[in-house]
C-alpha cells in the first residue's frame, strides 16, 4: 500500500470507492493517454467517467481556462456573466427545446436534482417515474429515483418513485420479445402503472443507461412513452449527463433516437461539456423553468472559468466533428470487440453506440453475472496499459468503454488488442 493510499484511507469515507487492488495516482495526461506517479503511460478508455470528452490537455481548453482565470475566477450568478450567457445561448440552440432556458450547476447530480425540483413544482406533485436499473446521481433526491440497487444508498426518499420497465433490452420479462413487441409490452406496463396512481410529475430516463452498464431500449421507446405521458400531462426529463454532446455517434443527444415525439420537456447535462471542469446544467422550456415562485441563485454554477472551458470545448467538438468521429471509430471498435468476444463464453453481450460500449460478463454456461471476472479484466487491462470502467445492474459485471471522442483508429485497434488479451487472461 502506497503512502498516498494510506493517507487517503485515513481521511476518506469507507464507501468512497477506488479502482484496482493497488490504486492509481494519475499525474498528467495528453490526448487519449494519461500517466501515473511512476511514469507508466496508459491508453484512457474511460475519460474520468466519460468526462474528458475531447482529449486530455486540450490546448484550446487549457488556454481558455488560463486566460479567464487571469481576468476573473469567480463572481456568482448575482452579476452578469458574459461566458455564461454565451454558453447558455449555444446550449439552448443545440438542445432542440423551443423557447429554452438554461440553468448551470456544478455536476450532473445537481442538474438532475434541479430538474426534479422544477418538475415537481410545475406539476404540484412529488411522484416520479424512473427506469429500472437507472442512475441519476448521489444527492438525496437523485438517489431516490435511482433504480440500480448498487447505487441506491438509502431507502428513505423525499419523492414517491415508481419504476418502469424498458431500460434494459436483453434481461427481464420482455427480453425474448421482438423490438416491436418489447416496446408495446413496456408501454402496456406504463399504462398499467399509471392506472394505479394519479398526478405523476415526470418520467426521468437516461436514453442509454450509463452506470447501469450502457444498456438501452429499442429506438422509439421513449417516443411511445411520450404519447402516454402527454395524455396524462406528465413531463419527460431526459438525463443526458452521459449521452450528450455526440458520444453515441448517431445523435448529438440521446433523446434524438426517440425523436418522433420531439424534444423532452427538460434536459439535463454535465460531464463532457467541461472536459474535466465542473459543469452541469438544465435546459427546459420557459414555462417549466420559470415555474418556481421564490428566488434562487448559484454560487458556483456558471463560473466564468468553467464557462470559458465549456465554450472552448464545445467549439472544438463541433469544429472537428467529434460526433462523426465517435460514429466512425466507435463503429469499428464495437465490431472489433464483438469479434473478440464471440469466442469467449464469459462474454454475454457486447453492446453500445458510438464511443459508449459495454461488455457484459457472465459465468460461462449460464446467464449469471460475474463481477469477479469484470474485476479481473479491469486489473489485466491496466497491466496491459489500458484504463476502462465497470458498472451494470447485475453486480457490476459490465466493462464500460468510453474513450475521449477524438480517439483515432490506431488507438481503437490498440485498445481492442489489449482488452482482448485481458479478456482471454481472465477467462
Amino acid at each position: 500500500m502506497t503512502g498516498l493510499h494510506e493517507r487517503h484511507l485515513a481521511v476518506s469515507p469507507e464507501w468512497l470507492a477506488l479502482y484496482y487492488r493497488h490504486p492509481l495516482e494519475l499525474t498528467h495526461g495528453e490526448g487519449r493517454h494519461v500517466w501515473d506517479a511512476d511514469g507508466t503511460r496508459y491508453l484512457d478508455f474511460f475519460g474520468g467517467i466519460l468526462t474528458t470528452m475531447t482529449a486530455h490537455g486540450l490546448p484550446e481548453v487549457t488556454k481558455a481556462v488560463s486566460e479567464q482565470a487571469g481576468r476573473l475566477i469567480h463572481s456568482s450568478t448575482l452579476y452578469l456573466n458574459r461566458p455564461m450567457v454565451e454558453l447558455a445561448e449555444r446550449v439552448a440552440a443545440l438542445s432542440g427545446i423551443p423557447d429554452a432556458r438554461v440553468f448551470f450547476t456544478t455536476s450532473g447530480t445537481e442538474a438532475n436534482d434541479t430538474a426534479l425540483l422544477l418538475a415537481t413544482a410545475h406539476r404540484g406533485s412529488n411522484q416520479i417515474l424512473a427506469m429500472r436499473n437507472s442512475y441519476h446521481g448521489r444527492s438525496f433526491s437523485a438517489v431516490s429515483v435511482t433504480g440500480n440497487r448498487s447505487w441506491s444508498t438509502t431507502s428513505l426518499s423525499p419523492l414517491q418513485t415508481l419504476y418502469v420497465h424498458g431500460g434494459v433490452r436483453t434481461r427481464g420479462p420482455y427480453a425474448e420479445l421482438s423490438d416491436e413487441r418489447f416496446v408495446k409490452a413496456c408501454v402496456a406496463d406504463l399504462e398499467d402503472l399509471l392506472g394505479h396512481t394519479r398526478g405523476v410529475a415526470a418520467l426521468i430516463a437516461e436514453p442509454v443507461q450509463g452506470v447501469g452498464g450502457f444498456t438501452a431500449p429499442p429506438d422509439g421507446l421513449y417516443a411511445a412513452f411520450r404519447e402516454v405521458l402527454d395524455r396524462h400531462g406528465i413531463l419527460w426529463i431526459s438525463d443526458e449527463v452521459q449521452t450528450g454532446w455526440g458520444r453515441t455517434g448517431d445523435h448529438f443527444w440521446g433523446w434524438q433516437a426517440h425523436a418522433s415525439s420531439g424534444p423532452p420537456d427538460i434536459l439535463t447535462f454535465a460531464k463532457g461539456i467541461g472536459n474535466g471542469m465542473s459543469i452541469g446544467g438544465v435546459v427546459a422550456r420557459a414555462e417549466v423553468m420559470n415555474c418556481l415562485d421564490a428566488s434562487s441563485i448559484s454560487t458556483f454554477g456558471g463560473s466564468p472559468v468553467t464557462m470559458a472551458a465549456g465554450l472552448a470545448n464545445l467549439s472544438y467538438l463541433l469544429e472537428h466533428d467529434l460526433q462523426g468521429n465517435a460514429r466512425r471509430v466507435g463503429g469499428l471498435l464495437i465490431e472489433r470487440l464483438r469479434a473478440l468476444g464471440a469466442g469467449l463464453p464469459a462474454v454475454r453481450e457486447v453492446r453500445g453506440r458510438g464511443l459508449m460500449i459495454g461488455i457484459e460478463l457472465v459465468k460461462p454456461g449460464s446467464d449469471d453475472a460475474d463481477p469477479d471476472a469484470a474485476a479481473a479484466v479491469l486489473e489485466a487491462a491496466r497491466e496491459g496499459g489500458l484504463l476502462i470502467g465497470k458498472g451494470g445492474g447485475h453486480n457490476t459485471s459490465v466493462l464500460r468503454i468510453a474513450p475521449p471522442l477524438s480517439l483515432t483508429v490506431a488507438e481503437a485497434e490498440e485498445g481492442a488488442e489489449i482488452l482482448g488479451e485481458a479478456l482471454r487472461a481472465a477467462s
